[in-house]
């Protein structure tokens, strides 16, 4: 339908939205909760049948890196159809193959790549890791599996096995390092290094009860389980583990991958080169494909292993050549972190006077707020830390009720975001500080009555606790009903968020690589007042503070700016 031809009142909107809920299968999932009809996007914006246009920050659920339609992606496009080049061949080579497989491996991290080989899916990332499940089985003729709580991996049998809520036989579940609700009731550097050492004793306990692992697969970002970055040393930690035990570290890079995290692959934070790489989305330009690629000496299956129709999609290879080429070249990764970085601190600070944040935290350009509902008190999940009768002083840290809460800077063994840990005694002047306190405590940042800290609780703030020694309190339930609020309240301002989380109560933002910086500013005051809105709504209240505005004027989100 063309756009001219549609009604500006949504009477065509509302028509296609009734048919599409008539005939389409009641799993749909998006478009209950976006009832939108796209018909035109460029960049970031996306404008819908009703002309009411939006900023996107879901890209496709992290496919498109460069955003909609961008100019190099849709030359590349037209390059092949212009030439007459077949657009499916299987899996035979081609001169647009070729290509793409040259980008690839200059991007790879180096000790990977020399020496690497590359296998096409079928155009799903979780066919991929179902060929990569595939591929460690065959070479190390075991068929047990390490993956981790929290995880997503795909839809298809294998990739679900291997996901977090999933119960599945020869798989075993590990626990990732969440620290605001750590399974050890700890949270931070401490919590990530009880979960490599649960992962390390269990691999060496004759009676442990794990299969003998094929491999292990993980997130170096946890995406769908709800933003949550594995700390540097953890990965580095697993990548240790695994490699004393000659067992396949996988990676799956299939949403951070292609710059999303500020590194052009998630891995490349930590410097840990895993055995095989997962990849899809954003490898595709936007379009569908999926590959594998893994250490030679596990290129030991038979022909056949892996196989599928569309594994040859050249529409795809060309547009992820060009997206690929556009990212390395023009350094967008590097400005992911810049922005995000920017982006987390605005929000962390926004958070410091609204409980109903419980964190903030995330990479580069993949962002996520969990929130929570503060009145119900502690949850039984999230565990306690020491009891106040082992051994060591045990100091109780909390700095919620005093300061809001305490706000994490990005440090390796940190899970990077707010955390309100229960009730506060104690406020800290900002020239009482530490540096390293006063990355953690950026909450404070122009206020707070003059304190002292504690030693324990300097210890803790600083991000070396004593153990045992330090309790720290539950955080409190999730509030799903809240975040499905706050996206209500983000389309009715013209931006487009994803919720995610074990309850679906992580508000996640994933922007493309190509955001402008008055595009930050909209989507950062957009969703400021959808949070105060939805918070209103429902009852709970919140301490007065505005986002704080970042150096510059705004500017319309749109003015002269439709890429």
């Amino acid at each position: 339908m063309a756009l001219s031809a549609v009604s500006d009142d949504g009477g065509a909107t509302q028509g296609i939205l009734r048919r599409q809920a008539l005939r389409e299968s009641a799993a749909r999932t998006y478009a209950r909760a976006l009832p939108i009809v796209p018909v035109r996007a460029r960049g970031m914006t996306i404008e819908g049948a009703d002309g009411r246009r939006y900023l996107d920050c879901l890209s496709g659920a992290g496919a498109l890196a460069l955003g909609h339609n961008h100019p190099v992606v849709l030359e590349a496009i037209r390059a092949v159809l212009d030439s007459e080049a077949p657009l499916q061949v299987l899996d035979l080579a081609t001169p647009v193959k070729d290509a793409f497989t040259d980008e690839l491996f200059a991007t790879l991290p180096p000790g990977l790549a020399a020496g690497a080989r590359v296998q096409f899916c079928g155009p799903a990332g979780t066919d991929a890791v179902e060929a990569a499940l595939t591929l460690v089985r065959i070479a190390t003729g075991r068929d047990g599996l390490l993956a981790f709580s929290g995880a997503y991996h795909g839809m298809t049998a294998g990739a679900l096995a291997a996901s977090g809520g999933a119960s599945a036989a020869g798989v075993t579940r590990l626990p990732f390092p969440y620290g605001y609700r750590c399974p050890f009731g700890v949270g931070g550097e401490r919590g990530a290094e009880l979960s490599a050492r649960w992962a390390e004793k269990l691999l060496d306990d004759p009676k442990g009860g794990a299969p003998d692992p094929a491999g292990m697969i993980l997130e170096p970002v946890q995406g769908e389980g709800g933003v949550i970055p594995a700390p540097d040393g953890w990965l580095r930690r697993m990548r240790e583990i695994t490699e004393a035990r000659s067992i396949p570290l996988i990676a799956d890079e299939v949403q951070t991958g292609v710059g999303r995290t500020g590194a052009f692959w998630a891995v490349d934070h930590s410097g840990t080169v895993p055995d095989v790489m997962v990849l899809s989305k954003a490898i595709g330009g936007g379009l569908p494909l999926a590959v594998v690629v893994y250490r030679e000496e596990l290129d030991v299956w038979p022909p056949g292993a892996h196989a599928g129709t569309f594994r040859g999609n050249q529409l795809a290879m060309a547009a992820g050549t060009a997206t690929l080429a556009y990212v390395r070249v023009n350094h967008l990764a590097q400005r992911a972190a810049v922005v995000g970085r920017r982006m987390l601190e605005r929000l962390r600070r926004f958070a410091a006077g609204r409980p109903q944040i419980g964190e903030v935290r995330g990479r580069g350009l993949m962002i996520g707020l969990e929130l929570v509902a503060p009145e119900a008190g502690p949850t039984a999940e999230a565990g306690v830390g020491a009891e106040a009768g082992q051994a060591g002083s045990a100091a109780r840290v909390g700095l919620a009720a005093a300061l809001g809460p305490v706000a994490y800077a990005d440090w390796e063994g940190a899970p990077g975001g707010t955390s309100p840990y229960g009730e506060s005694t104690i406020e800290v002047a900002p020239d009482e500080l530490t540096p390293s306190e006063g990355a953690w405590l950026t909450g404070t940042e122009g206020g707070g009555a003059r304190g002292t800290l504690s030693g324990d609780a300097r210890q803790v703030l600083s991000g070396g606790a004593p153990y045992p020694g330090v309790t720290r309190t539950a955080a409190p339930p999730a509030d799903p009903a809240l975040a499905a609020a706050v996206q209500q309240e983000c389309l009715r301002r013209g931006l487009i968020v994803e919720l995610g989380g074990r309850h679906d109560a992580v508000i996640r933002l994933l922007p493309p690589l190509t955001i402008t910086d008055e595009q930050t500013e909209a989507v950062l005051d957009r969703l400021a007042d959808a949070l105060d809105a939805a918070i209103r709504t429902s009852g709970t209240c919140s301490r007065s503070g505005e986002l704080p505005t970042a150096a510059g004027p705004f500017a319309p989100p749109f003015a002269g700016n439709r890429h």
